[in-house]
């Protein structure tokens, strides 16, 4: 019922900045309510991690690994969440994927979406 689109992966130096956006879409006839959105990684030999997240009224949360580093933000009239990432170290290098949580409406349920995942390569 509801999809996630992600962009802005690639490959950028130590140091250099991207910035990963994800677009939450209904399919026909599909009304839902966003509340929680965020940002998950995967790096090579290591389990998934929660990278940033922001509810809706709340203050934004950090990995320990990217507080100073990243910014999440979100536009809710677009359903779209953005990920600007500076200062990128090599460790950095993931998957990155993004997940929505809220309410799908109609008959109410529960709504938990991820993107397709993005590739990031901080490597020089």
């Amino acid at each position: 019922q509801v999809q996630l689109v992600e962009s802005g992966g690639g490959l950028v130096q130590p140091g250099g900045s991207l910035r990963l956006s994800c677009a939450a879409s209904g399919t026909p006839g599909t009304a839902f309510s966003i509340n929680v959105m965020g940002w998950h990684r995967q790096a090579p030999g290591k389990e998934r991690e929660l990278v940033a997240r922001i509810t809706s009224g709340g203050p934004p949360n950090y990995a320990d690994s990217v507080k100073g580093r990243f910014t999440i933000s979100r536009d809710n009239a677009k359903n779209t969440v953005y990920l600007e990432m500076n200062s990128l170290k090599p460790e950095d290098t993931a998957v990155y994927y993004c997940n929505v949580r809220g309410r799908v409406l109609g008959p109410t349920s529960v709504l938990d979406a991820w993107g397709q995942g993005t590739l990031v390569t901080v490597s020089s």
